[in-house]
């Protein structure tokens, strides 16, 4: 009595896997590995339903219960054989959404930088030139009208003016680097490390073996988008007298070497500040390179950028002409 019941809980957890195995079949685009389970689980259960009746004084032909234990055998013994299709079929399903969503994370990076240089445009073309004529005005008025007092308060005016037009071109500069679209990479950070470093009395060394090679788009608006972070991040909250800033082009890959002597922090419970730190390794992974920031509390901050350029195939741009880097075999 006591194995006519194990013969009939094996019944029930081997249809059970069947019905799963099913499931999966539609699950995992019909794959052939469930379907030699499923044939494997519906003998297997075959096989304890005869055992069953045999058990219950039913003859049963020895050769029919070895035929159905062939094909439990191969089924199985084949499924188990060929799980490691399985696993490619898996690795390939995380590959493709792995790079999906890097295309998705590209085209909204890529969204974001098209409407930020439209706005500057807007800003650099439209309002700046409507400002310079306002000043051109007052200076014309400037000298005909008579009065002291009126003419200090034009004398202000023409200075709120002046000081807007040096806001606008910074804002429509920040919003969209002029000299990173018109020379390059190398000259756009060294730009901004001497801003910085006169507008916040900071020792900034910035070394690089960067002449004028151009490269994609994607690659030198990132790249100077998390240099400029990074700065920034160590400004607002590092309280730093020193920033090291290093980057270079060698064997194909492009490798940033960034550290400052501020206060640290611990990188696993930093949060969110600026821009963020894991949306930096986010925009980096989003070209396919690797960002390892390491820090501590009263060690300073250390962040090391590298971007194989070989591995996507960028175009890179030097005098002016494309050129396309071919991968290295």
């Amino acid at each position: 009595m006591f194995i006519q019941i194990l013969l009939i809980i094996a019944i029930l957890v081997q249809t059970i896997a069947t019905v799963f195995a099913l499931k999966l079949v539609h699950a995992t685009k019909y794959n052939a590995i469930w379907v030699l389970f499923i044939i494997g689980f519906s003998a297997l259960s075959v096989e304890r339903i005869i055992q069953l009746l045999i058990f219950a004084g039913h003859p049963i032909p020895r050769l029919f219960m070895a035929d159905v234990g062939f094909v439990v055998s191969i089924c199985l013994s084949i499924g188990v054989m060929y799980v490691h299709k399985l696993f490619k079929y898996i690795d390939r399903l995380n590959f493709q959404r792995q790079l999906w969503n890097r295309r998705m994370f590209t085209a909204t990076l890529r969204a974001e930088e098209k409407a930020r240089s439209s706005f500057s445009k807007e800003l650099h073309d439209g309002l700046g030139p409507l400002l310079s004529s306002a000043k051109m005005s007052l200076s014309v008025l400037q000298r005909e009208v008579e009065g002291d007092s009126n003419r200090e308060m034009l004398a202000n005016t023409t200075y709120m003016i002046d000081e807007a037009i040096r806001s606008i071109r910074e804002i429509s500069n920040n919003l969209s680097p002029h000299i990173l679209q018109d020379f390059g990479l190398a000259r756009g950070v060294q730009n901004f490390v001497d801003k910085c470093a006169v507008m916040h009395n900071l020792e900034i060394e910035f070394k690089t073996n960067l002449r004028n090679e151009r490269f994609e788009t994607d690659i030198e608006v990132i790249l100077y988008r998390v240099i400029c972070e990074l700065i920034n991040n160590s400004l607002k909250h590092a309280a730093c007298q020193k920033i090291k800033l290093q980057l270079n082009l060698h064997n194909g890959a492009l490798q940033l070497e960034y550290g400052d002597n501020g206060r640290g922090f611990n990188p696993a419970s930093a949060g969110d500040c600026g821009m963020g730190l894991s949306n930096i390794s986010s925009r980096i992974g989003s070209l396919g390179g690797s960002c390892d920031i390491r820090s501590a509390p009263g060690k300073g901050m250390r962040a090391t950028v590298l971007i194989n350029l070989t591995q996507e195939e960028p175009i890179m741009r030097q005098g002016g002409s494309k050129k396309k880097k071919r991968r290295k075999k």
